[in-house]
């Protein structure tokens, strides 16, 4: 028993470390840039040594890549959960009205994915990475879209249910990019609910 309660204390004390490591990244990442970061400045940031550092992430790159997949998850998981509350059927305008209401528009993150972006975009390996995901968002988006049919009717000019799918990231890099240059967070967020709607239904459901 006395040997399970450390495992135990090891591993709770394992997780906390890399989470204080990832928040540290983060926010070095997002004030620095990526390429401008060492493993020395994230530890001195977290409160660690370079030991702690190592026995969780063997890389830089592997904890910019744990750290992109955690927000991207928790963005999956905002668009997922909206999306959810219809149940059975999907009233898109509400839904879209839910998604814009609660979707992380946080001007650190979108500075930290674009320097993934530019980082992918350098190394096919770490693009294919972030294909995975963005399929992965878009698969989820597309499910909850084809329980609009019958309820709501996609414009046919989008082609498919994974052509909506596509335009609804669209639309959301487009509005985040506008956002890292001016900063207006509340007009961003306004300007995608107005795009989305237009984006996924006839356009008469269009927020005032």
């Amino acid at each position: 028993m006395a040997v399970e309660a450390t495992a135990k204390r090891v591993t709770r004390r394992r997780v906390r470390t890399r989470a204080n490591l990832l928040d540290a990244a983060f926010a070095v990442f997002a004030a620095k840039g990526f390429g401008r970061v060492s493993i020395e400045e994230v530890c001195e940031a977290a409160g660690y040594s370079r030991g702690a550092f190592y026995s969780n992430f063997g890389s830089l790159d592997e904890l910019f890549f744990a750290l992109y997949r955690d927000r991207a998850e928790l963005i999956a998981d905002q668009v997922a959960g909206a999306f959810a509350l219809d149940g059975a059927d999907l009233d898109v305008p509400a839904a879209v009205d839910r998604v814009t209401d609660v979707l992380l528009l946080d001007q650190d993150w979108l500075l930290v994915k674009t320097d993934f972006l530019v980082h992918a975009a350098r190394d096919p390996a770490v693009a294919q990475t972030l294909l995975d995901h963005r399929a992965r968002l878009r698969g989820a988006i597309a499910d909850r879209l084809t329980r609009a049919r019958g309820h709501t009717q996609l414009p046919a000019v989008l082609g498919d249910i994974d052509g909506a799918a596509h335009a609804v990231i669209a639309a959301y890099d487009g509005v985040t990019t506008q956002l890292l240059l001016d900063k207006d967070a509340e007009r961003a967020r306004s300007w995608l609910k107005q795009l989305l709607t237009a984006l996924l239904t006839d356009g008469s459901n269009s927020p005032e």
